[in-house]
């Protein structure tokens, strides 16, 4: 998802925004499903795309965004 607005990011304990996470997935300086693998969220950025009605190709763009972000990056855990 795309930080580029206040309103979709993420935020640590003192309230601040995080310029890593966005709010669905980040608040209070952890996440929201921490048990959550990758795979669980290749299905639900699928899914919920899909809901919305993005065309395919963009889907998939976003589904192969997910192993480089920080959370899923092996060097970061």
């Amino acid at each position: 998802m795309p930080l580029d607005n206040e309103e979709v990011k993420g935020t640590e304990n003192d309230g601040l925004k995080n310029n890593e996470y966005c709010k669905h997935c980040y608040e209070n300086s952890g996440f929201k499903n921490p048990q959550m693998n990758l795979e669980e969220m290749k299905n639900k950025v699928k899914n919920k795309m899909e809901k919305m009605n993005h065309p395919s190709y963009l889907i998939q763009k976003a589904v192969n965004i997910l192993p480089v972000l920080k959370r899923w990056n092996n060097k970061y855990q």
